[in-house]
């Protein structure tokens, strides 16, 4: 195969599973470029952090990767160089600046265009709605002139129910936005609580757009997720899903997911894939779902242009989403496609606490014995042992149960 070298932005667990699934597949040692030192990376054996403190500055992270890129070339003329993102802000902007980083790296990612599109929830529903994929009632509100004098959101319609979930419709626009009581999503109860918060982002200086969207019943066991891998053809060569069984709730991090069970689910898989082959897309795409419990219709909530934060999940169902990808992007040999069809426990947190929060019993007989199988953590890896990355996975799992403590006591028919 062709010798390459992956060069990672960020150092969070995701981007930890993606250089885990390098190096399990290929043993290359990834780059790892960020602006601190972050646990999920802190002596690993399996990486090399690429210190750089402007790291979370567009212009400064360009031309940093750019000399980068030139020194990796020119210290291996052969070697591809393969880079690789996996949060919003940090997509759009290779994005944004692919025509200076294509020379000197592969950029499997798709289109600005395209990003655009699939990044607007608003976009994104139009689209998902044309190809007959249910999503939830929203009212959008623009904030571009929020400073100006007099402006005022537009009006709630009249037909919104509550509650709703409130969330930025395009990520990459919030997510490096700081004030106080800022979350993730909002549960708003009812509109007097939405006008509060319409006034709390117009002051904080957000100038995007934010949705309101009817919440969708039942707990966070009614959530899945779908990852596609779509590949130089404009095929989609990988299609992975998963059935949520807890989110997180801190409100930083509210809405990701902590642990899930890997299964194939055709009545998701299928129209993901009729999407995405549908438009000009091209590298990875992770679907959030929830299933409606009193219909059982699955409603599609939005779409990154990413792999997603958990993509160690793929593996565990049995496919590496890197060997996917390097044999597409790097040797140019797209894979026949496939659907990971394995069953597995992918969890980042204890299983007592786990056992806690899954109320179901047929549920809780499936996850019981998938503990005994043991769960997937991409940081319980036997490559990149040490005590201290072992004491500090345990600090971070141990961590989970004070948080759950905290912001979540006990689990709810809402997951709120």
């Amino acid at each position: 195969m062709t010798s390459f070298q992956p060069v990672i932005l960020g150092g969070d667990l995701g981007a930890y599973a993606l250089a885990r699934e390098l190096n399990d597949a290929y043993g290359v040692r990834p780059i790892m470029v960020t602006a601190y030192d972050p646990n999920a990376i802190r002596d690993s054996h399996i990486l090399t952090r690429h210190a750089f403190a402007q790291a979370n500055e567009a212009e400064p992270l360009v031309d940093e990767l750019c000399r980068l890129g030139r020194q990796l070339k020119q210290e291996r003329p052969d070697r591809r160089l393969l880079l690789l993102a996996n949060t919003d802000w940090r997509i759009r902007v290779l994005a944004e600046h692919r025509d200076r980083l294509e020379q000197w790296y592969v950029v499997p990612i798709p289109p600005l265009q395209v990003i655009d599109q699939v990044s607007d929830k608003r976009i994104f529903a139009q689209l998902a709605a044309e190809q007959g994929m249910p999503v939830p009632r929203s009212h959008y509100v623009d904030f571009v002139d929020a400073a100006d004098a007099g402006w005022s959101p537009a009006p709630t319609p009249s037909d919104l129910r509550f509650p709703v979930v409130a969330k930025p419709a395009d990520s990459s626009d919030y997510e490096n936005l700081v004030f106080p009581g800022r979350q993730k999503v909002y549960r708003i109860d009812d509109d007097a609580a939405l006008q509060a918060l319409w006034a709390t982002l117009a002051k904080a200086g957000f100038r995007g757009t934010f949705v309101a969207q009817e919440l969708v019943p039942g707990d966070d066991t009614g959530m899945y997720s779908v990852t596609a891998y779509v590949d130089s053809t404009g095929t989609v060569s990988l299609l992975c899903s998963a059935h949520v069984l807890l989110e997180e709730h801190h409100p930083a991090t509210l809405g990701n997911p902590c642990a899930m069970v890997t299964e194939p689910v055709p009545q998701i898989l299928e129209p993901a894939r009729r999407f995405l082959e549908s438009m000009p897309y091209r590298g990875f795409a992770n679907f959030d779902v929830k299933r409606d419990p009193r219909t059982g219709e699955f409603f599609f909530l939005e779409l990154n242009p990413r792999i997603g934060r958990n993509n160690f999940y793929v593996q565990a169902a049995g496919i590496n989403p890197m060997e996917v990808l390097v044999s597409d992007a790097i040797d140019g040999h797209p894979m026949a496609p496939r659907t990971a069809d394995g069953e597995a426990l992918y969890s980042i947190i204890p299983n007592p606490l786990l056992r806690r929060y899954v109320t179901d019993p047929e549920l809780m007989a499936q996850v019981r014995r998938l503990m005994r199988a043991g769960r997937v953590n991409p940081q319980r890896n036997p490559r990149d042992g040490g005590v201290k990355r072992w004491l500090r996975l345990m600090e971070s799992e141990l961590h989970q149960v004070v948080k759950f403590r905290k912001y979540y006591p006990k689990p709810t028919d809402t997951g709120f």
